[in-house]
């Protein structure tokens, strides 16, 4: 099999399990430049010996043998970024989310849909093993329908740990706070199982643990995509973090999916579980999960390319997610913090 030459865009955190990702994938992929932000120097030992170190993004992409790109860079560069590798011909892979605003979103996918080139959005919780089979389930209607679903995502992030460094948390480089930068992952794997038809109502704040511009608490009332009621609460304000819980009440069976875990239980009696990694970056160390999920979507992504079709998590499921979470935060009349801890 012909490897596929590929530049790594970003080599902030966010690319530690893109690189772990690789490094298995190297029977299918050659990883020839990545692309940092300080002395490329800096950067030696973290990228394979052959990979090319740069500051240059143009020189990467100028490259022949590079084929496709990963942007792992903060939010508010991903339209710049990744519409320059589509208009050199690059297949495109953008880390969570498409940027900071609905409109560049937009504008991203949009722009990507008018070329021939994949482009795929790193959303990769729909890729663990309980969300593939709990995605099984729900199509042959093994479990009934849904009667109600309810989602939490009760992280951590410390101040001086997180929120203290430049940026965090910010409109201009993370474009929000908890929903779009954290709760997204559990939130678009939520939506893409069961619709998010409307929300109903929010509450959507900054808590006084935090000192920060965007929200670190929200509470959502929603209506899924039968008309079933649906419930959220998202938050970095929770110590110490703890995973992720799916939980959807079914006319025959309850399922939850807490981090990659899902538990199946059947109102006959039987019990179906499926293992999965409960870690999931909740807490201070944002980087403390497997790069299993990263693994699949890879393959997905590279599947992608020999077949010619789109990415299982497209830029349009991506901008979904998006739209879900500004109305979520427009029905809820954002609220500052008053008081400070």
């Amino acid at each position: 099999m012909t490897r596929l030459g590929m530049a790594l865009i970003g080599l902030g955190p966010g690319s530690e399990p893109h690189l772990a990702s690789l490094r298995a994938l190297q029977d299918r992929v050659d990883l020839r430049w990545a692309v940092t932000r300080s002395d490329p120097a800096k950067a030696e030992g973290k990228v394979p010996a052959h990979t090319r170190l740069t500051n240059d993004i143009a020189q990467t992409l100028q490259d022949p043998e590079v084929q496709a790109v990963i942007v792992a860079t903060p939010a508010h560069t991903h339209l710049a970024i990744a519409s320059q590798a589509l208009a050199a011909g690059k297949h495109t892979l953008v880390e969570k989310p498409l940027d900071v605003s609905l409109g560049k979103a937009e504008e991203l996918v949009r722009l990507a849909a008018a070329t021939d080139l994949r482009f795929g959005v790193v959303l990769q919780h729909r890729f663990r093993p309980g969300a593939v089979r709990l995605r099984e389930l729900i199509a042959s209607s093994s479990l009934g329908e849904i009667q109600a679903g309810v989602l939490q995502i009760p992280w951590w992030r410390s101040q001086a740990g997180y929120y203290d460094q430049p940026g965090r948390g910010s409109v201009a480089r993370d474009g929000g706070g908890v929903l779009l930068t954290q709760a997204i992952h559990a939130l678009d794997l939520f939506r893409s199982l069961v619709g998010v038809r409307d929300v109903l109502a929010s509450r959507v704040r900054t808590t006084a643990i935090h000192r920060m511009e965007t929200e670190d608490f929200a509470a959502a009332l929603l209506t899924l995509a039968n008309g079933a009621p649906g419930v959220l609460m998202a938050t970095t304000a929770m110590y110490p973090g703890r995973a992720e819980s799916l939980e959807l009440v079914c006319a025959r069976a309850t399922a939850s999916l807490v981090g990659g875990t899902l538990r199946v239980l059947y109102h006959d009696g039987r019990t179906e579980v499926v293992e999965g990694e409960d870690k999931s970056g909740s807490g201070d160390s944002i980087m403390d999960f497997s790069p299993a999920a990263h693994l699949a979507l890879h393959r997905d992504f590279l599947d992608a390319i020999a077949e010619g079709r789109p990415p299982a998590v497209s830029g349009d499921e991506a901008l979904q997610t998006h739209r879900v979470i500004d109305k979520i935060i427009a029905a809820g009349a954002f609220e500052p913090s008053i008081s400070q801890p």
